[in-house]
């Protein structure tokens, strides 16, 4: 039998907590849990399972993925500061998008003649031994420590997750030097139950009874949300309040499904256009439920007179230096504990008919010109589209597939097109950083193995997205998606940014701003080349249905990774 040893003890802490996999990028920091994951294996004790990632952004956008089609946490373990750096934006996705993980990364020995078991025996680990390697992540963590004993590391596990589940939820990052994890330590009997996260915080019952009483008298209340749907089951809730007293749903930046999209209720999504948006400007009561942008001021608004109340998990924004919507009422609740408490207290009133059947009037009709001016852009005119793409697409997903969007210029295309309904069917990364989706699809496929997974990418994204690893990730781990690029030559949100603010400027007429890919690189084929996935470039409309079947044959069918390089209407 092997010793127990701190990293045995760190494993026993992962199983205690829900932890399935490991996703890791290894070095020399980590041969004490090599060690102690074979040990495991030897001896048949439980221990998550090692993914080997070739890059750690791909690693840290699987955890991410993982948790946002289950809600836990997994391990992504890094080497040193080195790795850590090399999480790069996956950290702003996962903190920006809420998603629980648990980071561990190594330190250098802090010992170097063999005075303890783990000291220095590489030349890196003088290079690599940094004066503040957390706080390198500091700033995107919702809680990092050192773990400088293993017999606390259970303890310490315990308490990052407890951070990491707590709303707001988020990453949590540890690291532990090779001494700290090659230490002989005595078993620790942990009580999960002791380490659970918050509950939920709720709102006053009075604050509920006044929200309710609120949405009855409003002549013209809407709701606008961003990542709701995180939280599946809030979903319904929504639905059902929305129904109950004819309140119309704003999506802004939505980054799950939040609202069935072809309940005539919807109103849409909002992102960067410079326009007013309609439903907005006439709502008299605005209840903003989860969103970080529920408008952009300067070009899009209610109207002065409008009351807005704010509930979120976290209604300050406390990690952006400049946040304010002018809500007349902020709450800090938990949206899926708040709507439950919202419609309990309708429980009971009977909202006025004509006023339920006017509002229903209204944004029923908005909804109907809405969805016809959507059908119409979808309607082949001989040339592939964003809006053709999708349409076509959505034509093979079933109650059993999951969407990741990372579509950038085309996300708003993607989410009118495919007018999803069921809690769960839409992820995005929730952040800024590009390249989540590939990294991501496998997280959701390891988690959702059962399910159809598509990932939805513009060209940039799939650049960023390191195909090469994500696809040998694929193989290697049995975890089949469909990844379709909208290829449209290039950068074209920078694009748009420059000509929003420049729109008669020098870069307007320029032929070359910086933003193409031209050349092009055979997108698809580096996929093959990595995972044996199949592979097709689509430039003509009559090839690409047939495409899109086949790439799905592959995927459910034959078990294989598919891409499809999809060439739409270009810069």
């Amino acid at each position: 039998m092997a010793a127990h040893s701190a990293s045995a003890a760190l494993l026993e802490a992962c199983i205690e907590a829900g932890i399935a996999y490991i996703f890791a990028n290894l070095g020399s920091d980590h041969p004490p849990i090599i060690e102690a994951l074979a040990a495991a294996r030897a001896e048949g004790r439980p221990a998550p399972r090692l993914i080997t990632c070739p890059n750690e952004m791909v690693a840290l956008s699987a955890a991410q993925g993982y948790a946002q089609a289950t809600g836990l946490a997994q391990m992504v373990l890094v080497h040193v500061e080195c790795g850590t750096q090399a999480l790069g934006g996956a950290i702003h996705n996962a903190a920006k998008g809420r998603a629980p993980v648990l980071i561990l990364a190594g330190a250098s020995p802090f010992t170097q003649e063999g005075e303890l078991p783990g000291s220095r025996n590489e030349f890196i680990q003088w290079i690599q031994d940094v004066s503040d390697q957390r706080g390198l992540v500091r700033g995107y963590m919702r809680y990092d420590n050192e773990i400088r004993s293993g017999r606390n590391i259970k303890q310490i596990i315990h308490r990052a997750l407890q951070f990491a589940h707590s709303d707001p939820k988020g990453p949590v990052y540890l690291m532990a030097a090779r001494e700290v994890l090659e230490e002989e330590v005595p078993p620790v009997a942990i009580d999960p139950a002791r380490w659970r996260p918050l509950a939920p915080a709720a709102l006053a019952p009075e604050d509920a009874t006044a929200i309710a009483a609120k949405l009855v008298r409003a002549r013209r209340p809407l709701v606008v949300t961003s990542y709701l749907g995180r939280e599946p089951e809030a979903v319904p809730l929504l639905t059902a309040l929305c129904r109950k007293l004819a309140i119309g749903v704003l999506e802004s930046v939505p980054s799950a499904l939040n609202f069935p999209a072809a309940d005539p209720l919807h109103q849409g999504s909002q992102w960067n256009e410079p326009v007013q948006n309609r439903a907005l400007a006439e709502a008299d009561l605005v209840l903003v439920i989860e969103s970080d942008v529920p408008w952009i001021p300067r070009h899009n608004r209610p109207a002065p007179e409008a009351e807005i109340i704010h509930i979120d998990v976290d209604p300050l924004k406390a990690e952006m230096p400049l946040w304010y919507i002018g809500a007349t009422q902020s709450f800090r609740a938990n949206a899926r504990v708040a709507l439950g408490q919202i419609l309990a207290a309708l429980e009971g009133i009977a909202p006025p008919p004509e006023t339920m059947a006017e509002r229903t009037r209204h944004y029923a009709a908005r909804h109907a010109a809405r969805a016809a001016e959507i059908a119409a852009r979808a309607e082949a005119r001989g040339k592939i589209t964003g809006d053709v793409l999708t349409a076509l697409l959505r034509r093979h997903l079933d109650e059993r597939t999951i969407v990741l969007s990372e579509g950038i210029s085309h996300y708003q295309t993607i989410l009118d097109q495919l007018s999803l309904a069921r809690p769960g069917s839409l992820l995005a990364s929730g952040g800024g950083s590009l390249g989540w989706n590939g990294g991501a699809a496998i997280g959701v496929k390891l988690a959702r193995p059962d399910h159809t997974v598509v990932a939805l990418t513009g060209d940039g994204s799939y650049m960023f997205s390191v195909p090469s690893s994500v696809h040998w990730l694929a193989r290697r781990y049995q975890t089949p998606f469909l990844q379709v690029i909208y290829n449209n030559g290039g950068w074209k949100s920078p694009k748009l940014s420059m000509l929003a603010l420049h729109p008669d400027g020098f870069a307007a007429v320029a032929e070359d701003i910086g933003v193409s890919f031209a050349p092009a690189p055979d997108y698809a084929a580096i996929a093959a080349a990595s995972g044996g996935a199949f592979a097709r470039r689509i430039t003509d409309l009559a090839d690409l249905d047939e495409a899109i079947a086949e790439a799905f044959h592959a995927v459910r069918i034959e078990g294989r990774a598919a891409v499809l390089d999809v060439s739409v209407t270009p810069l």
